[in-house]
């Protein structure tokens, strides 16, 4: 099966390389901080060096962000010695601007765009530095980026495949003597597509390239599926390379996927002036990982939901300890106290060791607040909790001596020759020394099931007084183990 380059719940890529390096952005939707960055120097090993998005003022989220909510796709473009990030923030109520001289950060407040209306908005310079803004469904206005005001009125330009759904993720490039126009169309689902047009002007007129779709991997067997909302980057070789998103769909039908729209990577080759997309390029899948909570700040891949007010979640009281204050009464509640990393692997195993004895609180995977499953800690007892969509149950209970102990997940492949309804894989709880409490399908923690455009993310939570983490472990398994 084909890796992506950036694996797990990281969609809608957007790059841009500054002389040998690359940088690449993503959608975070209604997790705090927004806007993972990461950096590359062979666009296949990425290293994430930052979140654009980490201070409330940058990001006011709230429980009216309702989940796959937030912040949608980023574009991320380098011009004149700055780099700057534009996105939808649907909790701020539209489109804003960011700026930073370093894409680590720090980045400024938001730079509002009260007149630029509809998600995915995309930049562009021309020659004499006039900016233009497109965003889905091919509405574009020019821009002055410094202030957010814009020149003039909007027009329409192209908006892909007559009759195609949902055209979105426009990214405009002055490549040789045209300008194109790429777009996502179909859909961020089975049917989901890239498609291109050139024209002479960023304003067009714009004719769409006759092999269009460029990229989409629909009607097909190909293991990754969904693929679409693409860019275009040029190496210092002169070779030109495409991120897009795509998913990993399995078990029966219809397909489940459980990582979320992941980040993968095609190279391009140009025929008669038009891009052609190449066979997608694997990547490293990532490995273990190990916190034990030694620094003053959480790592940067670590994300909370909407936001993380300090007195919620502190690693400072007492070095190697993360301490969690329940501020929702379960998961099933929009500020529920949560720190969690995006699932990146297909097969995992993940372990905390938890002081329960001033709350309850445990170790969860979570889709939204409809969807998670969670192994949950009181002083004495431990429970193995299951919400899907309207049911929330106890699927069991297991005493245990009072004090720490170590809870753990672990996800589990299908077992014998499968059928058109089995799931992608099942969850295993339990605790260290006593084996597994219980088993579940893991194909109602999809998104084919809850539906949205996040991924798993598998963390720590608190759902009553305060609960003590001394360390968090992600450890990569093998397939068929």
């Amino acid at each position: 099966m084909s890796n992506p380059v950036i694996s797990g719940f990281h969609p809608d890529p957007s790059i841009c390389r500054v002389g040998d390096d690359y940088y690449l952005a993503c959608s975070s939707f209604e997790y705090f901080p927004g806007v993972p960055v990461f950096h590359s120097r062979d666009l296949v090993r990425w290293t994430q060096i930052g979140n654009a998005l980490e201070r409330p003022s940058q990001l006011p989220m709230t429980t009216e962000t309702h989940s796959s909510g937030g912040v949608y796709a980023p574009t991320l473009r380098y011009h004149d010695g700055r780099f700057w990030l534009i996105v939808t923030v649907v909790a701020a109520g539209g489109n804003v601007l960011f700026t930073a001289t370093d894409p680590a950060g720090p980045w400024s407040d938001p730079i509002p765009l009260p007149d630029v209306h509809g998600i995915d908005p995309d930049l562009a310079w021309d020659d004499d530095g006039t900016c233009w803004c497109t965003v889905a469904g091919g509405a574009q206005v020019r821009l002055d980026p410094r202030t957010g005001e814009t020149l003039g009125e909007p027009q329409q330009v192209w908006s892909g495949t007559q009759g195609a759904l949902a055209p979105e993720a426009p990214h405009l490039y002055k490549i040789g003597d045209h300008w194109y126009l790429m777009i996502a169309e179909g859909g961020t689902e089975r049917g989901h597509a890239v498609s291109v047009a050139r024209g002479p002007a960023p304003d067009g007129p714009f004719e769409p390239c006759p092999a269009n779709p460029i990229l989409t991997h629909r009607g097909t067997h190909h293991p990754v599926q969904n693929t679409g909302h693409a860019d275009l980057v040029q190496a210092p070789d002169g070779s030109w390379w495409m991120v897009f998103l795509g998913v990993r769909p399995g078990g029966g039908t219809p397909g489940w996927h459980v990582l979320g729209r992941e980040t993968f990577l095609a190279p391009v080759t140009w025929v008669d002036g038009w891009p052609v997309v190449g066979e997608i390029v694997d990547g490293t899948p990532p490995g273990s990982f190990r916190d034990d909570f030694d620094l003053a700040e959480l790592q940067h891949g670590w994300i909370s939901l909407r936001s993380r007010p300090a007195e919620l979640c502190t690693t400072k009281e007492r070095a190697g300890r993360l301490t969690l204050r329940a501020r929702g009464a379960s998961l099933d509640e929009r500020d529920a106290t949560f720190v969690g990393r995006r699932a990146q692997n297909l097969r995992w195993r993940a372990r905390t060791l938890i002081d329960p004895a001033q709350g309850r609180g445990g170790l969860a995977v979570r889709l939204d607040e409809r969807h998670h499953y969670e192994i949950e800690a009181t002083d004495g007892q431990v429970q193995v909790i299951a919400r899907i969509g309207s049911v929330r149950t106890v699927v069991a209970e297991h005493a245990v001596p009072a004090g720490p102990l170590v809870l753990t997940i672990e996800t589990e492949g299908r077992q014998g020759p499968g059928g058109p309804c089995d799931g992608p894989d099942r969850l295993l709880f339990g605790i260290e020394g006593s084996g597994v409490l219980a088993g579940l399908d893991g194909r109602y923690l999809s998104t084919e099931v809850a539906g949205g455009f996040t991924g798993r993310v598998i963390g720590m939570y608190a759902a009553a007084g305060s609960v003590h983490f001394d360390w968090f472990t992600y450890e990569v398994l093998m397939e068929g183990t």
